[in-house]
């Protein structure tokens, strides 16, 4: 074990929904930084969240962080339930006596999603779009209140927000009143984390993956990961999608860039990033999806060839 194979040993991370998906991802690839990643989340062995997916638990979550070489350790936590999240973050103290890294990434807010999109903010079901906010912002801020005491006692945090879409990309309407707000707002937290966190030398940004192929997202095509680009006979631009293992990679690299102070308050992809620190997905390509789909408003014909 080395520096520069384990660029992140003695770092402490918390991961806050890290059941599957990009969450689940991000904590693997600190882990095999060599970081101490605790995984939070609502569904576990015994008990499932609204998301009715019992097959991805943070147990499991934890488990992967360990084989790849870092320690994984599964907390359940409600990040709604302000108590619970304080349990996470004292327990974090009293075992630990740091927090290094701090990842929002709860939401959570899937299975709302297709019922909303396309429809104006007084076709929506209002329960459900406050249900969004409720997931996708509320959560994080919590989140941020209750932790950022313990990860600024000592200099050089890192937060990381997680959201759907690059603040350049997300100038543009994001299918529903409830929905663009929920994934507007983690920009902006970034932006504003980064103001209090400057002065105790900390960093916050926000990180978007692209067109992600989650544990979701395949089964929504009825594929694998491994027959993937079957779901292309469907919607051809899914060649630009890319595994959550590289959105993963893209905040491990974040995370052990002793630099990352540039960043302060930005939004970034992992396809930007790719391009910063030299990172692949796991197929060895760098897709590039929100500048794809930029590229595309002005020009059917763009290959996606071209943004991986």
């Amino acid at each position: 074990m080395t520096t520069e194979t384990k660029p992140l040993s003695g770092r402490i991370a918390l991961v806050a929904g890290a059941t599957r998906g990009a969450g689940r991802a991000i904590a693997v690839q600190l882990g095999a930084a060599g970081a101490t990643v605790y995984v939070t989340g609502r569904t576990t062995r015994e008990r499932t969240s609204e998301v009715g997916r019992a097959s991805e638990t943070i147990e499991e979550t934890a488990e992967l962080v360990t084989a790849a070489g870092g320690e994984g350790i599964a907390v359940v936590a409600d990040h709604l339930r302000v108590e619970q999240v304080r349990a996470v973050v004292a327990r974090i103290d009293a075992e630990q006596g740091r927090l290094d890294i701090l990842v929002n990434d709860i939401w959570g807010g899937e299975h709302l999603l297709v019922p909303a999109f396309g429809k104006k903010i007084w076709e929506t079901d209002l329960d459900s779009g406050l249900r969004m906010l409720e997931l996708g912002v509320k959560t994080h801020a919590i989140t941020s209140a209750v932790a950022l005491p313990l990860l600024v006692r000592h200099p050089g945090g890192l937060v990381v927000e997680v959201t759907d879409g690059t603040a350049e990309y997300n100038t543009r309407f994001r299918e529903n009143f409830f929905y663009d707000l929920t994934k507007n707002a983690p920009i902006r937290m970034a932006f504003a984390l980064a103001h209090d966190l400057k002065d105790v030398g900390g960093t916050a940004v926000a990180v978007t993956p692209g067109w992600l192929r989650s544990e979701q997202m395949l089964d929504h095509f009825g594929v694998s990961e491994a027959n993937w680009r079957d779901a292309t006979e469907k919607l051809p631009d899914f060649a630009v999608a890319e595994s959550p293992v590289y959105v993963g990679r893209a905040v491990a690299a974040l995370a052990a860039d002793p630099e990352r102070a540039r960043w302060n308050g930005r939004s970034l992809s992992s396809g930007q990033l790719a391009k910063e620190y030299g990172f692949t997905d796991a197929d060895g390509s760098q897709p590039d999806a929100w500048g794809f789909i930029i590229a595309k408003e002005t020009d059917e014909n763009v290959s996606v060839d071209d943004y991986r």
